[in-house]
């Protein structure tokens, strides 16, 4: 009786991480798909936007080490500025406390890359992508946007975007090794279902605030 109670919890338990793995599949792949023929990672084949949307990262991994991921980002904001690829720059990112500034401290390298200080704007209130993304839309004005980091966080904000009426496309910062970014591209499939998940249940950015024109 023992073994037959067993064998059944068993075969539920397999049933419900199948269930789970084709869950995830699924999500990747329809993001894969609405992102498709939207993400560039050649400089002279991606047409002009008036603003690239940068999503903010933090500049120091949890070891104190640099991030390359954030490195990589600044680069690749600043090869479409100076390839005139784009006019201006919103830099979206969490401002969660006053120890904690990525918006901040991404204007800061920006600068320092020749980026005039004007042509930066800051949302503080980018907390997590889909705030990004909707505040790019409602708060900053934008109908359209180069959306700038790796690729597979672009395709996951491309599809955020064009589903909240956001038209938008991606330049792909340089992503690295897949040993390094395991962690990174594990947490990405988890949230790939948490963006179905937040669609459905009609989720809202954690802030809105006054408009904000970019010019």
């Amino acid at each position: 009786m023992r073994k037959i109670f067993t064998k059944g919890l068993a075969k539920k338990i397999g049933g419900l991480f199948a269930i789970g793995f084709l869950l995830i599949l699924t999500c990747n792949a329809v993001i894969e798909s609405g992102a498709k023929g939207k993400t560039y990672s050649d400089l002279t084949a991606i047409p002009k936007n008036k603003v690239g949307l940068v999503l903010g990262t933090a500049k120091k991994l949890v070891g104190g080490q640099p991030n390359p991921y954030y490195s990589n980002r600044i680069h690749a904001t600043v090869e479409l500025y100076k390839a005139n690829k784009i006019e201006f720059v919103l830099v979206s990112g969490d401002n969660g406390t006053i120890y904690y500034n990525e918006p901040s401290t991404i204007k800061k390298d920006l600068v320092a890359e020749g980026i005039p200080s004007e042509r930066i704007f800051l949302d503080y209130a980018g907390f997590r992508t889909l705030d990004s993304m909707v505040r790019a839309n409602v708060v900053f004005g934008l109908d359209n946007v180069t959306v700038i980091s790796q690729k597979f966080h672009n395709e996951r904000a491309i599809y955020i975007a064009n589903q909240k009426g956001l038209n938008a496309i991606g330049y792909n910062a340089e992503d690295i090794s897949r040993k390094q970014g395991l962690k990174v591209q594990l947490r990405e499939y988890l949230a790939r279902v948490k963006v179905f998940i937040d669609l459905l249940m009609k989720t809202e950015p954690k802030f809105y605030g006054n408009p904000i024109e970019i010019k």
